[in-house]
């Protein structure tokens, strides 16, 4: 019985068979994985590029700076004739106003393109004129002359305390008005042309009222104020 046995030990086994091994299930936990991975190197990568735009550009700005030592354009409002200015019973602005504004470039390297030139006049807050002058460019180191004329009548609604200030400057013959000049412009570098720039310039103006058609005596020149 015991030779049997282990003949039959020494044998095939035909029983049933050895179920195998369970399988492991592997998972992603939330919020974890290659995806997210992937989208941390994109931003990483896009801050590095915004960063080195930021510094390319900074650098481009000093080394145009020192090279070319750009100034501000400079705006004097040196002759005022102003041979009417009368208002009438039924809020008319009559007025007959004339100027000359030098523009002056101090820079020895940059050229200016002014593609708008809108000037306009403002008594209290209230703009009674406006003129486009004739475009033009002008060069390094150059000085240049604006001639606006404002000529004619507008309504102009004025309240007590603006009439009062009026008839104020009428008794004293000076008039505050104030005069903005709306602009367009493109500097040149070389053969390069800058992108365009809007300034605006404000000149607070104190005119006094002529009776000859000239620069009235008393007007002082008046430097204006401009804004990038």
């Amino acid at each position: 019985m015991a030779e049997k046995q282990a003949h039959d030990l020494n044998g095939a086994y035909y029983g049933p068979s050895v179920p195998p091994p369970p399988v492991r299930q592997s998972y992603h936990r939330p919020g974890r994985g290659s995806g997210c991975g992937c989208c941390g190197c994109f931003f990483r990568f896009l801050l590095s590029v915004v960063i080195s735009v930021v510094v390319t550009l900074g650098l481009a700005i000093l080394i145009f700076w020192l090279i070319f030592r750009p100034n501000n354009i400079k705006f004097h409002v040196t002759d005022a004739s102003l041979t009417q200015f009368n208002f009438t019973a039924d809020n008319t602005l009559q007025y007959n106003l004339a100027l000359n504004i030098t523009v002056r470039n101090p820079n020895k390297k940059i050229g200016v393109y002014y593609e708008l030139i809108s000037v306009r006049a403002h008594y209290e807050d209230q703009r009674f004129d406006s003129v486009n002058l004739t475009p033009f460019y002008q060069g390094h180191k150059n000085t240049s002359v604006l001639s606006p004329v404002f000529v004619g009548q507008q309504l102009v609604l004025l309240g007590a305390d603006e009439l009062s200030k009026f008839n104020a400057e009428k008794n004293a013959g000076v008039y505050s008005i104030d005069v903005k000049l709306y602009l367009r412009i493109k500097f040149k570098v070389g053969k390069i042309k800058t992108w365009r720039f809007k300034p605006k310039v404000k000149c607070d103006l104190k005119v006094p009222l002529s009776s000859n058609g000239t620069s009235a005596s008393g007007f002082e020149t008046t430097k204006c104020d401009i804004d990038f």
